[in-house]
Formats: structure tokens, sequence, C-alpha cells
């Protein structure tokens, strides 16, 4: 594995840890306030570690777009988290995997396969299992799969911005999607100052390492690599994110639920399977 595709997995693991750490904070603080948080202060640590380097007005225009695939990606993503588990939210997000093939054919211009189409069959069963097996999606899950679709977006974006410098694109994405987040909050949830530790712990945690850290490096890195093929290195974050949500707050899944979650990381490694061949 080269050493692009070690940064891209160390920053999985990173987000995989984030799921637990929302799920907590939303006792504390409202979902699109806390995403107001987040990436305003991952906006403010960009300004102050790289200053005028991350003001290019060239990645603007890019920047705004990505920053609306986030904001849908993560709004959706975590109002969908005070609906179902950290955990159902880790493995359902994880198939931005399956569907980042399909964006990227109306995107980019790759070719679709057949195995394509026939993980995205197991993934939908997956989705069913995970979902309780039953018609009737949770609501919870019905947003998070908004938030895997506004994924796969992102990740093919990032491949088509990718000659853009990487600094200014990555701080613009953040930035935009504090902007979007800061205007929802204000005219849907109103405004409040989280109080206790906890909350500012998830805040940070996210805003620093999984959003400056973690959008930095891969907005630096990803181009070295495919985007189907980073969408790949992505596939470990269910699993960091289940790990994480049991050590930290006790998550289990049903036996149904391990058995979609199962599929669906079937779906996903078969993608694997289908970058190799």
């Amino acid at each position: 594995m080269k050493k692009a595709e070690l940064i891209l997995l160390g920053i999985t693991a990173i987000w995989g840890f984030t799921f637990p750490a929302m799920k907590v904070s939303l006792d504390y603080v409202s979902p699109i306030l806390f995403l107001v948080y987040r990436f305003g202060l991952a906006s403010f640590f960009m300004l102050l570690i790289f200053h005028s380097r991350v003001l290019k007005t060239s990645t603007m225009k890019e920047g705004f777009i990505l920053g609306m695939t986030l904001f849908i990606g993560h709004g959706s993503q975590i109002i969908g988290l005070n609906y179902t588990s950290a955990s159902n939210s880790a493995f359902i997000t994880s198939l931005y995997v399956v569907f980042t093939p399909f964006i990227a054919y109306f995107v980019l211009n790759d070719r679709l396969r057949r195995r394509d189409f026939f993980s995205l069959g197991i993934a939908v069963t997956g989705l069913y299992l995970i979902s309780g097996a039953t018609l009737h999606f949770n609501y919870g899950d019905l947003l998070t799969i908004l938030c895997a679709v506004s994924f796969a977006f992102q990740i093919v974006l990032v491949q088509k911005f990718g000659k853009k410098d990487f600094l200014s694109l990555a701080f613009w994405q953040i930035f935009w999607n504090f902007v979007f987040s800061t205007v929802y909050a204000l005219n849907i949830e109103g405004f409040a100052f989280p109080r206790g530790v906890t909350p500012w712990l998830g805040i940070i945690y996210t805003g620093v390492f999984a959003t400056v850290v973690g959008f930095t490096l891969q907005v630096r890195y990803q181009k070295e690599t495919k985007a189907h093929k980073a969408a790949l290195i992505y596939s470990a974050e269910p699993i960091f994110g289940h790990i994480s949500s049991f050590l930290i707050i006790g998550e289990l899944l049903s036996l149904k639920g391990y058995l979609g979650a199962f599929l669906i990381l079937g779906a996903i490694w078969n993608e694997i399977r289908n970058e190799r061949g």
C-alpha cells in the first residue's frame, strides 16, 4: 500500500470514532448547531495555521460546491443520529462506497461494471436487515442514506477538482459548510452555548482531528489514487465506527443488524474485488 493510501486509512480511523462522539454530544447540543461549532472551529484553525494560503479565490467556487455536499451529508447524518444508533449510522454511511461508482459514471465518465450493480443489490439487502427487516425504514436510517449519497458526490468531486490547491480547497469546503450550517441553525434550531465538558470534547475532536486534519489530508493525498480506490479505503470506517461505539457507549447490533452489516461490508469488499479485477 502506498504512503497516500496509508494516510487515507488513518483518516478513516479518525472518522470512525466520530460516530459515538457525535451521538453522545447530541444529549447536550442540537444537531446542526453542533456542526456550526465543529466547522467554525475547523475554519478558525485552518486560518490560524495556514493564514492567507487558504484564502485563494481560485478555489472558492469548487469549495462552495464541496461545502454544499458536505453540509447535506453531515447535516442528514447528525440529524439521523437522533433517530438511529451510532453503529447503524456508521454502516449506512459507508454505503457511499457502493454509490461512488454510479456518481463517478455521471460526473467523471468512469465505466460501470456488472459487479457495481451486484454490490448495490447486496448493499440494499444489508440495509433492509440493519434497518430492522421492514419496508418502513427508520427515519434516521433514511436520512443517513441521503448522507451516503452526498458523501459519494463529495469523493467524486474531490477527484474532479484534484488539480486545484489542496489547502485552499480544503478550507473553502469547511468554511462553506460552516456558513450553511449557521444559516440553518439560526433559522431552524436557534443559538445556544453548549454547557459542560462532554459536548466540547466531541466538538474539538470532530472539528480539529476529523475535519482540519482529515479533510486537509484527504484533499492532499486522495488525488494520488483513484476516486473509486479511495472510497474502498474509506470502507473500513464502519468497522472503526462500530468498535468505537461499543467501547465508548456500549452499543451492540441485533442478529439481523449484524447480518445486514456483514452484507454491507460484503458489498464494499466486492467493490474492492471489482477494483482489483
